[in-house]
């Protein structure tokens, strides 16, 4: 399968577009990390992938039937997405929230099934968060919401998953665990688009890299070609320099001047 966006373009304000015909593919089996500096379009371009926003101009499909002729349901079905920031209206637990991926599953005015909350307690597991299922979401820290957020992500069983940031506020173990169960269920044919601040986690657990620049996508591909020093100056505007360039890890860091 292939979530496809062909010349995707968007503005908040008129005559100040935020996204100018973006085109990129994301396939089952594959991670693809979304990288740039702030204001260069990332989120927006998700959400338009996500069927959350409507692109003024170009289209995104879904196995080349558009993803607008989906129904509400049927798009939860096919993509999930994980958003930055999330407050429920009420006070929910931990394993409530996650359940709430099930949400494409369950018919009107039913019930969860045991399959649905089946789904919710292995998607805790594989994040680790079985100790947080009874814990009021309201108690969590930003970035226990956010390894939240991801179960619930991940409890919905989409064909593609979306996840905003979802390294932001987590300590190096979670970022860890989060890519790292991502990228198990990546192995199994799930597709993933991860916009991220990290170069260096890119590199880490990316299939390709698409690099982001005024509403534009500077360039993509191999994540190696795209996270080195000559595409991240241009779309920082500052140096980077390479450690342990060679066989081994890899990182790239700020050049101090």
């Amino acid at each position: 399968m292939r979530l496809w966006a062909e010349g995707l373009a968007y503005a908040y304000v008129p005559g100040r577009p935020v996204l100018q015909g973006v085109s990129l593919e994301i396939r089952s089996g594959e991670t693809v990390f979304l990288l740039g500096p702030n204001g260069s379009g990332k989120t927006t371009f998700l959400d338009c992938l996500g069927g959350l926003r409507a692109p003024q101009k170009g289209a995104v499909s879904l196995d080349d039937r558009p993803l607008a002729a989906f129904s509400p349901r049927q798009r939860a079905r096919a993509v999930g997405y994980v958003p930055q920031f999330h407050e429920p209206p009420f006070n929910f637990t931990a394993w409530e929230v996650v359940l709430m991926g099930r949400a494409p599953y369950v018919r009107l005015l039913s019930q969860p099934s045991a399959n649905d909350r089946r789904a919710a307690d292995e998607a805790l597991g594989e994040l680790g968060l079985d100790g947080f299922r009874s814990r009021p979401y309201y108690t969590l820290s930003g970035g226990e919401r956010r390894l939240v957020l991801v179960a619930r992500g991940l409890a919905q069983g989409a064909a593609f998953l979306l996840l905003d940031e979802p390294d932001a506020h987590l300590d190096p173990a979670n970022q860890h665990r989060v890519l790292q169960a991502t990228g198990e269920l990546v192995r199994g044919g799930l597709g993933v688009a991860v916009t991220s601040h990290s170069p260096n986690n890119a590199l880490l657990y990316a299939d390709r890299v698409a690099l982001f620049a005024h509403g534009q996508i500077l360039t993509q591909g191999d994540p190696h070609d795209v996270v080195s020093p000559g595409p991240l100056e241009r779309a920082y505007g500052i140096p980077f320099v390479v450690v342990g360039d060679g066989a081994g890890p890899r990182a790239v860091l700020p050049a101090l001047t």
